[in-house]
């Protein structure tokens, strides 16, 4: 049986119920916030469950769900591996320069003084971002040392982890859009472009999403960069950029809701499929 885990039920969510219920996969839903996490137990709620779909919208919920699952031999999609290092930018930055995946310039410091260095080595404009974060907030744009100065002293100020990283990648001239890649074991599924006037293109923050061809660059890279990150369920922001395609970040608990019309293909009946293939890896029947 499968087990899809969630916090908060969500469009995509209600996708992936209807979509088990289509493939005839049988499944159980599991309120997150309810489970009962020992360690060396199996609780009633995960009786006859041999694969999962970790859906949690809090990434520290969720990594701790997907790890409990782990822990009892359930194969999960995404593995807390693979959650650990989406669900932190540097991480995952640091993945992908360790398996050859092009990406734009990158730099961190763990002090300001050393972030204006850093920027200023680097060039204007630059992005610096929380190393934890989605839907594209408290990303900051900055085009001088004079809101380098800004910015670096009210996150000195305002303090959390989410500040105490100081992440920082030049700005990309990508044209008015990046493109988001779905990629599903080994294969990318599909990819939309998220066009906007401005300079972020999250669909979060308004951008539009419209389909984009799947090239064999694009498919290859797509998926070179959930390698990278440890395979799974992950989607892919990339920009074009004068260098060629550069991954900018992987997401481990993708969002699809608007993106299956937009790209003509199931995207959660594609993740069921594959989660359901992991049982029989696992040796379950």
């Amino acid at each position: 049986m499968l087990a899809i885990l969630y916090d908060r039920i969500r469009p995509d969510e209600e996708m992936l119920f209807k979509a088990a219920e289509g493939l005839g996969i049988p499944f159980k839903k599991i309120y997150a916030k309810q489970l009962p996490m020992k360690l060396g137990t199996r609780p009633p709620e995960l009786e006859g469950v041999t694969c999962a779909v970790e859906r949690l919208v809090s990434q520290s919920k969720g990594l701790a769900v997907s790890r409990y699952l782990k822990s009892l031999g359930i194969p999960v999609v995404n593995a807390p591996e693979v959650i650990e290092v989406c669900g932190d930018k540097w991480a995952t930055s640091c993945a992908l320069e360790a398996h050859g995946v092009p990406q734009p310039k990158t730099a961190l410091a763990t002090e300001a003084e050393e972030a204006l260095k850093l920027i200023e080595e680097m060039g204007y404009p630059v992005v610096m971002k929380p190393v934890v974060g989605s839907w594209g907030r408290l990303l900051s744009l900055i085009r001088d040392r004079d809101a380098a100065e800004t910015v670096l002293e009210h996150k000195e100020v305002l303090g959390g982890y989410q500040h105490q990283l100081y992440y920082v990648q030049e700005l990309v001239e990508k044209g008015g859009r990046d493109i988001r890649a779905f990629v599903v074991g080994d294969t990318c599924i599909g990819a939309i472009y998220r066009t906007s006037a401005h300079w972020i293109t999250n669909t979060a923050r308004g951008g539009k999403a419209s389909n984009c061809p799947v090239t064999p660059e694009l498919a290859d890279l797509a998926v070179r960069a959930a390698k990278a990150v440890g395979d799974g369920v992950v989607a892919i922001d990339l920009f074009e950029s004068p260098r060629g395609l550069l991954v900018n970040e992987v997401n481990h608990t993708m969002e699809f809701k608007n993106s299956v019309s937009t790209t003509g293909v199931d995207i959660p009946a594609k993740i069921l499929e594959y989660a359901w293939s992991l049982r029989k890896e696992a040796g379950a029947g």
